[in-house]
C-alpha cells in the first residue's frame, strides 16, 4: 500500500492534473468506477488507484484513504482513479457534426458531449476559446460519454470552409436571423454551431456559415441555456433516422 503524499507515483498523478503536463504526456486521470470501467472499455485505461484490491484488468496500486483524498479533486474523493492515455480521434467526421465555438462553461460541453452521442452525432468540434475535452469537469459531466463521441480541436476560421468544401451544409445559431429549426432539412452531412453562453456564435464565425437556425420558444423566455440548445437541435437532427 502506498502511504507517503511523497512517493514518486503520488507526485506524478498530482503532476497530470497540469494541463502542460498532461499534453506532454497524453495521459489525463478519470474519478470513480463508473468512469473507470469506460475508460477500460475503450482501451485507454493504463492503471488504477484505489483504497482497496480493485481488477479492472491493468495495474492496481493500492493508497490509503489519506493519499487518496491527496491526488483526488472531488469535493468528496473517490475510492478509485484511473490514469488514460490520450483517446484517439478518427479521421472520418461524419455526417453529423457539432462545433462549439468559445463554449466556456464545461459543465455544458460534459452535457453537449452526452446528448451527442444519445442523438448520433458523428463528431463534437471544440473551437478555439472553448473549454479542452480533458477538463475535469468536462470528463465528469459527460458521464463516460467523452470515451463514445469524437471529439477534436480545430480552428474554426480554417476547419468550417474546409467542410462547406467537403459538402458540408453549415448551420450558426441566431434567435434574430435564423429559420425555425423544424422548418429545415437536417438530412445529409450537416455541421451546426454553437456559440458562447453570453454571446452566441462570434461574429466572424457568423460570416462563414451557409445559414443560421434558431429553436422557437416561449416570448417570456430570453433565451436557452447553450446545452438544452444543443440538445433539442441535435434530436431534430436525428429526425432523419426515423
Amino acid at each position: 500500500m502506498i502511504e507517503s503524499k511523497e512517493n514518486k507515483k503520488i507526485k506524478y498523478i498530482r503532476h497530470l492534473r497540469e494541463n502542460k503536463f498532461m499534453k506532454e504526456e497524453k495521459k489525463f486521470v478519470v474519478e470513480g468506477d463508473h468512469l473507470v470501467k469506460e475508460a477500460k472499455l475503450s482501451g485507454v485505461l493504463l492503471e488504477t488507484y484505489s483504497t482497496y484490491e480493485r481488477d479492472y484488468g491493468v495495474l492496481n496500486n493500492v493508497v490509503s484513504k489519506n493519499v487518496m483524498d491527496y491526488i483526488s479533486a472531488l469535493p468528496s474523493s473517490t475510492d478509485v482513479i484511473g490514469v488514460c492515455k490520450f483517446i484517439d480521434n478518427k479521421e472520418e467526421l461524419g455526417k453529423r457534426i457539432i462545433i462549439l465555438d468559445n463554449v466556456q462553461d464545461p459543465g455544458n460541453i460534459g452535457t453537449i458531449i452526452r446528448s451527442a452521442k444519445a442523438f448520433n452525432v458523428d463528431t463534437v468540434v471544440l473551437g478555439k476559446g472553448t473549454v479542452k475535452k480533458y477538463n475535469e469537469k468536462v470528463i465528469r459531466s459527460s458521464q463516460g460519454m467523452l470515451f463514445k463521441v469524437n471529439i477534436i480541436e480545430e480552428d474554426l476560421k480554417t476547419f468550417i470552409p474546409r467542410l462547406k468544401d467537403d459538402g458540408y451544409l453549415v448551420y450558426g445559431t441566431d434567435v434574430v436571423a435564423g429559420k425555425d429549426v423544424k422548418n429545415v432539412n437536417l438530412e445529409g452531412k450537416v455541421a451546426l454551431v454553437l456559440g458562447n453562453e453570453g454571446n452566441g456564435v462570434s461574429q466572424d464565425i457568423k460570416e462563414l456559415v451557409n445559414d443560421n437556425l434558431y429553436i422557437k420558444i416561449n416570448d417570456d423566455c430570453e433565451s436557452l441555456n447553450v446545452a438544452v440548445a444543443a440538445s433539442i437541435l441535435m434530436y431534430e437532427m436525428a429526425k432523419g433516422d426515423e
